[in-house]
């Protein structure tokens, strides 16, 4: 093998080692983490809810209901912690099997309820599981 060729296969091993590194560095720190109360009395704090409907509730599908809705393979069966202010969720996490907490994605609608903007705060919300796409 010649020099140059050996030096062009060192640098790819070695990008392609600084490229696992830094990938597997990410997937660690960009980990969500369960929101922390404030160490003063807040309209904010987290707690713990459970009051979605998922789709295998009728209701999910009923634009005429204006309830929060959550879009999760784990449905309520796991943990969900959320923060609201005079009863409407701003913020929402939710744990996967294994507990970890992912933040949930808030959609700008509450679809497929269709009447909840016109309520105080915007009314009820539709949270999303990240990466979760229905039927997959």
């Amino acid at each position: 093998m010649s020099t140059a060729v050996r030096r062009t296969a060192r640098a790819a091993a070695s990008l392609c080692a600084a490229a696992t590194v830094v990938l597997a560095g990410a997937g660690i720190a960009s980990a969500d983490e369960w929101p922390v109360p404030p160490p003063y009395p807040s309209p904010l704090a987290p707690f713990d809810y459970d009051g979605f409907l998922t789709p295998t509730d009728l209701d999910y599908w009923n634009p005429f209901v204006s309830q929060n809705r959550l879009t999760s393979p784990f449905g309520t069966g796991t943990r969900i912690v959320c923060t609201g202010f005079h009863g409407v969720l701003l913020e929402c996490w939710q744990a996967d099997r294994e507990g970890n907490p992912h933040k949930l994605t808030k959609l700008a609608q509450d679809y497929p309820g269709s009447l909840g903007a016109g309520l105080p705060g915007g009314g009820p919300g539709h949270f999303v599981y990240p990466g979760f796409v229905p039927g997959s």
